[in-house]
């Protein structure tokens, strides 16, 4: 379950698409703030469909804590960001363009998991742990580029409009990059898993 947050409008994010280790500080409090608010009503509402007593089960891509930043993230989105900065420099796109654009997703820590749990109220935490497993070194790049591709191209033809040939230029030059690049990195995914019991 990748968390997508239900606001975006981001600004002052200049030269990513997400929260990454070059944002300003003020956003990476700011995809925080939306999260927890989201993940609130998300409790709230699976709570109503759960008799007392009753188990739900989360798995997302998350981090280790508050201070790291998701490798999940930065591995599904760099290369996205790279493709859309290359285009600005090509002249394909605007810049205000790609600064204005913020993929609204976040991978939470386990203690901004039970910071929530816990002030929403109608759960509490049966189990909480992250695990790490390491990105196969085997990418060519494909496969990750139509994974990034199913869920970002609607959100890139929202901001950017409704140019085939410009989604097509934007995942080949992602797959080269996760082919030539990210596929050379050990890369190691956290995922945090919350079993959770209505209150």
């Amino acid at each position: 379950m990748m968390w997508y947050l239900f606001q975006v409008g981001i600004e002052n994010n200049k030269g990513t698409i997400y929260a990454s280790s070059t944002s300003p500080s003020s956003v990476l409090k700011a995809y925080s703030k939306q999260y927890k608010r989201d993940f609130a009503t998300f409790l709230k509402y699976r709570a109503e469909e759960l008799v007392k007593g009753g188990r739900m089960v989360l798995a997302m891509p998350g981090k280790e804590n508050e201070h790291h930043l998701s490798n999940v993230c930065r591995f599904m989105l760099e290369p996205l960001a790279i493709a859309l900065k290359n285009l600005v420099t090509e002249g394909s796109i605007e810049e205000e363009k790609m600064d204005s654009f913020n993929v609204p997703t976040y991978s939470p820590s386990p203690a901004e998991i039970q910071y929530v749990v816990e002030k929403e109220g109608s759960f509490t935490i049966d189990l909480l742990r992250t695990l790490e497993h390491q990105m196969d070194s085997s990418c060519e790049g494909y496969n990750e580029a139509q994974s990034v591709r199913a869920f970002a191209q609607p959100l890139l033809v929202r901001h950017f409009g409704d140019d085939n040939k410009l989604m097509d230029v934007v995942f080949n030059k992602c797959r080269e990059i996760y082919g030539n690049t990210m596929a050379k990195e050990k890369n190691i995914f956290t995922n945090v898993i919350v079993s959770l019991i209505k209150s």
